[in-house]
């Protein structure tokens, strides 16, 4: 069974495909028009991407060959999943695999924001010793944290906001108050209007949740806007449920600061140029979308990877579908 990478693989992927019988073809610098070439070419009956964009062009030229995209993570916005499913090809991701590391992330931003960590580093890189400034912070124990998803990532973000002493409450839909309960937090209701009534209540939020329909632009205005004066505010997951003018306008006007991972529109090239407005707004905090980004993660997503391609090639089976294919 023909395979292709188009990111860059652990090498025991690698390796554990071939050895159960796969030909394995690994470029990270295929995207484009290069990949459904490429994908045409290898005649490849398995795609592996992780943050590389797999638009319908790309479905296209690997149609009939092409039945299974792998997302190795969790997210899967960057695959044309209705494209697949017109073609019959199967979109699957890793749930879970990448939790705790994103989780860790998630984290470390808010302690950052807390203790604005990259101020203090740049003034001192700087050659500025300024210990009266940033001797203000509020310290995280007795604070409150509002987190929005109860998935694998968000019940992570939970188990380690309350080992901080942080109180943390949860808004899910899918989620009941019992389950809540049962995890030691409060739940804040089921609907938006729940959300917009709570967030004043709040002294952080960190997102967890997809970029499916209901959720683009969740983060908007009227959110911003209920949220509590000097308030933190933390993306990791997508960048698409975030109105990012909304987000520029709360914190250029001191009513929030932020931590962001996930962007609107980032560049799924591994390394150019990029300078969106948000990067340059005093008081928000970025990182690279590097949330998965730790061995822990990544050795857990190609070991799911293995088990996934292992099911497919031996009877067809397909698990984690995302697109309704399975």
């Amino acid at each position: 069974m023909q395979v292709v990478i188009a990111d860059k693989a652990e090498q025991v992927l690698i390796d554990e495909l071939g050895a159960m019988g796969c030909s394995v073809h690994v470029d990270p610098g295929l995207d484009g028009d290069a990949l459904g070439a490429c994908l045409s070419e290898q005649k490849a009956a398995v795609l592996i991407v992780r943050s590389t964009k797999v638009p319908e062009s790309v479905i296209e030229a690997g149609a009939g060959a092409l039945k299974l995209i792998i997302r190795a993570g969790s997210g899967y916005d960057n695959i044309d999943g209705s494209a697949a499913a017109g073609k019959h090809v199967a979109v699957c991701n890793t749930p879970g695999m990448n939790a705790v590391a994103v989780a860790e992330l998630a984290m470390g931003h808010l302690i950052s924001l807390d203790r604005r960590l990259p101020e203090q580093n740049s003034a001192l890189k700087g050659g500025r010793w300024n210990k009266k400034e940033f001797s203000k912070a509020r310290g995280l124990k007795g604070s409150s944290l509002l987190v929005i998803g109860a998935g694998a990532i968000g019940q992570q973000v939970i188990q380690r906001a309350l080992a901080f002493g942080i109180r943390v409450s949860v808004y899910d839909p899918q989620m009941t108050r019992d389950e809540a309960e049962a995890i030691g937090v409060d739940r804040v209701g089921s609907t938006r209007d729940d959300l917009l009534a709570a967030l004043s209540g709040f002294d952080a939020v960190s997102m967890h949740v997809p970029a499916v329909e209901s959720t683009k632009g969740m983060c908007d205005a009227a959110f911003f806007g209920a949220m509590k004066d000097g308030a933190s505010f933390i993306n990791t997951s997508r960048g698409a449920i975030v109105d990012e003018a909304a987000l520029i306008d709360a914190v250029k006007t001191g009513k929030i600061r932020a931590g962001l991972d996930v962007y609107c529109d980032q560049p799924s090239e591994k390394d150019t140029a990029w300078s969106p407005a948000i990067v340059g707004v005093d008081g928000v905090y970025c990182t690279h979308h590097c949330g998965a980004s730790t061995d822990q993660a990544q050795l857990a997503v190609a070991e799911e990877v293995v088990r996934m391609v292992g099911l497919f090639k031996s009877d067809g089976t397909i698990v984690h579908c995302v697109n309704g294919v399975a």
